[in-house]
């Protein structure tokens, strides 16, 4: 068995991985009701998809010619923004009450998003979109 051939299974596999990810990513952002819930399912696509696919594209490129590292960098972006990004949503739909608000921390007054000053806590959060 040659290196093409186990890198074209090696690719295979990836691709296959990746676009199941992909495949329940999204029927699980159609399927969930609540916002935090379904926030759950595009980061999964997000990070392992999304690196399954870039780690086909890098397998194919070392397997058949001239290798990139162009995939190494887009999934260090992605790996690093990703989260960050579903951080930010989740904090946007606790302080919309879109969603049930998180129980009281056992030790701390409150949490850093909860945090809201006295004077913001008045803003009736219905009429925004």
């Amino acid at each position: 068995m040659s290196a093409e051939i186990i890198g074209t299974y090696a690719v295979a596999v990836a691709l296959l991985i990746g676009s199941i990810f992909a495949l329940v990513g999204a029927i699980g952002l159609l399927r969930f009701n609540d916002s935090m819930i379904r926030l759950h399912a595009p980061t999964k696509v997000g990070t392992v998809g999304i690196g399954s696919l870039l780690l086909a594209s890098m397998i194919h490129a070392y397997t058949f010619g001239d290798g990139s590292m162009h995939e190494v960098l887009i999934m260090a972006f992605l790996f690093v923004t990703a989260p960050i990004s579903a951080n930010f949503i989740a904090k946007v739909n606790i302080h919309k009450r879109a969603c049930d608000t998180p129980p009281a921390p056992p030790r701390d007054e409150t949490w850093s998003t909860l945090n809201v000053p006295e004077a913001d806590r008045d803003i009736d959060t219905s009429k925004a979109g």
